[in-house]
Parts: structure tokens; sequence; C-alpha cells
């Protein structure tokens, strides 16, 4: 009987622990919506009085934002671009009002690695504070070495690099070579004819994927960076994007995308020299 009684108890408190639970959970989310919502503050209006406050509730002791703030002291900018990478959004404000607002994407976090010993790219879209140096629109892009390494690996090429002044055997009675700034296909009667590229068709032969010379037209595609960029250096640009699903979403290999329609409001609004707040 007794072991009877004690699981009536037992039922009995269930529904104490489960509520009990659940509000601690809300009160958990509570918290944390709260923490994001000062995060969002602080990054609006530059106040490290309130950044301080935040810090010691969350029990931080370094926080990344705190130093992208007082590194770099920028009291009260005109304008501003921020950036949140946790939640794919940019604003773009003026004084204390925010002029502009979208969904973006940004750095996936994946690392790529070219086999033992070679080289090593991290995917992130960098924190801290940047500016704005150059815009241009309707931007080519210039693939980077891992984009070759990535597109070989998924279609199981092997990778061969072009150097200007040499040839590649085609195995088929031609050569690849360069021609001016073509990347081209030489025949045996003297006659050349230029490749044509875009991502995902690359200059494949013989079962090798080739890797043009920096300077030629093969090494430029149109269309991957959408209409406009806005240049942040290093390699790194807010730009719009031929992948419109990609938005809202980690995956890019660490520039900020937007939509074609976003950028390009954007980009009429940003003058050079912005800063641009990324944490």
């Amino acid at each position: 009987m007794s072991g009877v009684a004690g699981g009536r108890r037992l039922a009995r408190l269930a529904p104490v622990f489960l509520a009990t639970a659940i509000t601690a959970w809300l009160a958990f989310e509570t918290v944390q919506a709260r923490f994001r919502r000062d995060v969002a503050r602080i990054v609006f209006n530059d106040n490290l009085e309130l950044l301080e406050q935040v810090r010691r509730h969350a029990g931080a002791e370094h926080d990344s934002l705190e130093a992208l703030l007082t590194l770099h002291p920028a009291p009260h900018p005109a304008a501003a671009i921020v950036i949140s990478v946790n939640d794919n959004r940019l604003w773009y404000r003026l004084g204390d009002s925010v002029a502009f607002e979208a969904r973006v994407a940004t750095g996936s976090g994946k690392t790529l690695v070219r086999g033992p010993g070679g080289s090593r790219w991290k995917f992130d879209t960098p924190r801290g504070r940047l500016t704005v140096i150059g815009k241009d629109a309707n931007p080519d892009w210039v693939p980077p070495d891992w984009h070759y390494v990535e597109e070989a690996a998924r279609r199981g090429l092997r990778l061969t690099r072009l150097v200007r002044g040499r040839s590649i055997d085609a195995g088929d009675g031609t050569t690849i070579t360069v021609a001016g700034n073509d990347v081209v296909r030489r025949f045996g009667n003297g006659r050349t004819v230029p490749f044509t590229v875009s991502s995902g068709k690359e200059i494949v032969v013989a079962g090798q994927m080739i890797i043009p010379p920096f300077g030629t037209n093969q090494r430029r595609y149109r269309g991957v960076l959408g209409t406009h960029r806005l240049i942040l250096g290093d390699g790194y640009a807010i730009h719009g994007t031929n992948v419109p699903s990609s938005i809202g979403r980690s995956v890019s290999h660490g520039c900020v995308r937007l939509r074609n329609e976003d950028i390009a409001r954007l980009w009429e609004m940003v003058a050079v020299g912005t800063p641009v707040y990324i944490y």
C-alpha cells in the first residue's frame, strides 16, 4: 500500500514539477529577449553605459561588442550601417533613426582545407568596425582560389593552374593557353577560341578544372554579386546576389548579401566613408 500511496503522491506532484519547469523556461526566454533588445539599443545609440549594465547582468567579462565600441569610438555618427551576424539583419541609421532595414545572408562559418598541409579558408563574416571604402554598380566577381577548390571537389575533378606563357594539353589535339586577356583553346592550325565561363561552368578539360590566371576575362564572373556592391576591403563587401533564396541564412563565404532590390536602395543612400558595425 505504501508504494501505491507514494505513486499517487508523485502523480499529484507531477503537474507542479511541469509548471515549475515551464515557468523557468519562460523566464529564461524573457531574459534572452531582453538581452537581444538591449544589444540592439546599444548598437543604435552607442550607449556604453547600457552596455556595461547588460554585460554585468549577463555575467560576461569580455564582450566582443564592448570591444567593438570602445576600441573604435565613433560617438553619435551621422550615418552608420549595423549588421547582426546572428540575426542576419542589416540596419542603416541616420542619427538616432533607422532609415533602412533588410534581411541579409552572412558567413557560413565553415572551413575548407585543400589537402594535407594545403591552404585553409574560414568562411566567417568579420566582426568589428569596418568602413565603406568604395562603391560600384554591376560589379564583376573575381573568384578566389577557394572557389575552384570547392567546385573541383564537388565534381570530382583534379585542379590545374594555368600560367601565362605555358599551355595545358587538352587531350584532344588542342591546348589551353592565354592569348591577350583571354584563356583560349588553341587548335593545331593556330586558330584560337576564347572560353565562355560563369559560376558552375568553369573550364574543364581531360578530367581537370583549369584555374585561370588573374587578369584574364575567364577569371571574372558577371551577375554573381548582384546589381550593386559596397566595398569593405580585404575581399569583403556588402552586395547583391544571384541566389535570393540564400537571404536570411548563414551561407555566404564571408560577404554580406542582400536581395538586389535592397542593395540597390542601400547603395543609393550610403556614402563612401560610412562606418559599418558588425557584431
